[in-house]
């Protein structure tokens, strides 16, 4: 019970249902229709479970086939979050990008909104890691799979009430919020990218070390 309260804790934070609504809110502010909103939160959600189902199975592979550490992608993750928390904090309610990409409709379910705001880097990242084929069994990385779509349910229904959040705050405090959040998102992706640094140089100074004492 433990664990899966720890998993619940650790996919909340990098999916974070909660930061996704003011994203939401920008995508879906020139849609005009209840009924569109909903279809395109649906889309988003879809699109997001599908990504990081994908890193779940295939992810580690992947990784393992190109050569690339764990420690490596989750550094080249946090700087991505941390290139996205900036265009959150200091960019205009609606980044010139994403305006482009609002404009078009549904097809802002997939960016920002699907990738990078729910199936974040950070995300990702945690897919992978926490369904380590060295580490976890079957039936423990299929009740990670199942807390992960749980938090993707959760992010759906505050996604569906945004219209209702969006009344009681307005669109100073959405804008608000989206600062204050990519406050909260630039300080999850310093962390990322610190600890994957760290991690890094602590593998390799290990293997540096047993490698002289094998030889002896």
């Amino acid at each position: 019970m433990e664990d899966w309260f720890k998993q619940f804790i650790i996919l909340w934070s990098v999916i974070d249902p909660i930061g996704t609504v003011p994203v939401f809110l920008a995508v879906t502010a020139g849609l005009g229709s209840p009924s569109l909103s909903r279809k395109l939160a649906l889309k988003a959600v879809l699109i997001s479970a599908i990504v990081l189902l994908f890193f779940v199975i295939a992810g580690e592979y992947l990784l393992n086939e190109m050569g690339i550490p764990l420690e490596a992608f989750q550094i080249a993750g946090g700087l991505v979050l941390f290139l996205f928390a900036l265009t959150m904090i200091f960019g205009e309610s609606k980044p010139d990008e994403e305006m482009g990409i609002v404009q078009k409709g549904m097809h802002g379910a997939v960016f920002p909104l699907a990738i990078p705001s729910i199936a974040s880097p950070g995300a990702m990242m945690a897919a992978v890691l926490l369904t380590d084929n060295n580490r976890f069994s079957v039936m423990h990385q299929f009740v990670t799979t199942m807390v992960m779509l749980s938090v993707l349910f959760v992010t759906f229904i505050l996604m569906l009430l945004a219209t209702r959040i969006q009344k009681v705050i307005g669109v100073a405090g959405a804008s608000v919020i989206s600062r204050v959040m990519g406050l909260i998102l630039a300080a999850v992706a310093v962390n990322s990218i610190l600890t994957g640094i760290q991690q890094y140089f602590d593998l390799h100074t290990a293997v540096s070390v047993s490698s002289p004492a094998m030889g002896l």
